[in-house]
């Protein structure tokens, strides 16, 4: 069976591309490059759903990323 999941992807200061994934919280890691950061958030998934396998914690959903502008004084 295979499942989809979002992947939100942030570049640190140190120039790291970042991902975490919000149906997985606490789901997050790290690559120097695009590529090496996807083989690393499918390892770090798959890690993720093992660990939770035999305590029955639930998955959340994904619903949108969203922009929110606020006015700065």
């Amino acid at each position: 069976m295979k499942r989809t999941f979002n992947v939100v992807i942030e570049k640190d200061e140190d120039g790291m591309y970042v991902g975490s994934v919000p149906e997985l919280p606490g789901c997050h890691t790290q690559g120097a490059t695009l590529k090496e950061l996807r083989e690393n958030v499918v390892e770090a998934i798959e890690a993720y759903l093992e660990s939770i396998e035999n305590e029955h914690l639930p998955v959340t959903k994904f619903l949108k990323v969203q922009k929110v502008e606020v006015a700065l004084q």
